[in-house]
C-alpha cells in the first residue's frame, strides 16, 4: 500500500497566530513536522488556506496546496487536498493526518499508525498511550499524579476491544472501576490516553467527511466519536512516546529550550 501525509497548516490561531512559520532551532515548526513525516512514508503535502505558508513551504522544496478557509475541520482540508493531489495523477492506498505543530512527532508513531492497516478490517487508525506507564517508570509516579493525569478531561480516554479496536472515547474517566477508591484506579485497569494522530483508507476519507455531526460527537466535542457512531471501525495502536505539541508562544520557547 502507498501512504501519504497531509499537514493541515493554518495561518491563524487565537492563541498563536503564524503558527506554522515560527522559528524553531533555525528551521519553522511546519518544516520540522514535514521533514520528520517525510523519513516514514511515501509522499508529505501541507494543505494550507495561507498564501504564507504555502510560499513558505514551495522554498525549500516542499509540496503544497492551496484549500478553502471554509472548512469547519482538519479532515474536511485534507479531503480537499487529496482531491485535487488525485486530480494530478497522484493515487494513494492511505492518507495520514498529521498535526502541524509537532515538530517533534518520533518516526515509530507513524509506524505505529501505519502497521494498524495489516489489519483488512481497519478503516481508520489511530494512536493511543498508557496514562501509566509499565516498569520501572511506573514506580516513580504516585497515585495521586495517576488520577490527575487520568482525570483530567482535556485528555480523551480509548476504551478499546480485544481486537485493539475503539469500543469508545471519552473526555470522562473510562472505564469506572467499581468498589475501589480514586487512587487506587490506575493500579486496576491500563487507563489509555488518546493521541490525535488519525490514518484513514482513501475511500473511507471520502465518506466520513460528508457524515453530519452526530449527537455524540456534540455531547463530547470529539470528532472521532461521529465516525464510531455511524459504524466505521477505527484501530488503536499503541505508542510508547508521549507528543509535544507546540500551541502557544510558550510552549515553542520549551521546544526550543528541548531541542537545545
Amino acid at each position: 500500500m502507498r501512504y501519504i501525509a497531509i499537514i493541515p497548516a493554518r495561518y491563524a490561531s487565537t492563541r498563536f497566530p503564524g503558527k506554522p512559520l515560527a522559528i524553531l532551532g533555525g528551521k519553522s515548526v511546519i518544516q520540522r513536522v514535514y521533514e520528520q513525516v517525510s523519513k516514514q512514508l511515501d509522499a508529505a503535502w501541507v494543505a494550507t488556506d495561507d498564501q504564507r505558508i504555502l510560499d513558505h513551504v514551495r522554498s525549500w522544496g516542499g509540496n503544497a496546496v492551496m484549500t478553502s478557509p471554509d472548512h469547519k475541520s482538519g479532515t474536511d482540508r485534507i479531503e480537499e487536498a487529496m482531491e485535487k493531489i488525485e486530480a494530478a495523477g497522484e493515487k494513494y492506498d492511505v492518507v495520514v493526518n498529521v498535526q502541524g505543530d509537532e515538530p517533534f512527532i518520533q518516526p515509530e508513531q507513524i509506524a505505529a499508525v501505519c502497521k494498524c492497516f495489516d489489519d483488512s478490517q481497519t478503516q481508520i487508525a489511530t494512536l493511543g498511550i498508557r496514562f501509566v506507564p509499565d516498569g520501572a517508570d511506573r514506580a516513580s509516579i504516585t497515585r495521586e499524579e495517576a488520577w490527575k493525569r487520568i482525570s483530567n478531561v482535556n485528555s480523551p480516554k480509548i476504551v478499546v476491544d480485544n481486537k485493539g479496536f475503539a469500543m469508545y472515547f471519552s473526555r470522562s474517566v473510562i472505564p469506572f472501576i467499581r468498589g475501589r477508591e480514586t487512587a487506587e484506579w490506575s493500579d486496576t485497569y491500563p487507563f489509555m490516553k488518546h493521541i490525535g494522530m488519525y490514518a484513514y483508507r482513501r475511500d473511507v476519507l471520502r465518506e466520513i467527511t460528508s457524515l453530519p455531526q452526530s449527537s455524540l460527537e456534540m455531547a463530547e466535542s470529539l470528532e472521532q466519536l461521529r465516525w464510531l457512531q455511524n459504524g466505521y471501525r477505527i484501530k488503536v495502536g499503541e505508542t510508547y512516546t508521549e507528543t509535544i505539541g507546540i500551541d502557544t508562544p510558550e510552549d515553542l520557547a520549551k521546544a526550543q529550550e528541548l531541542l537545545s
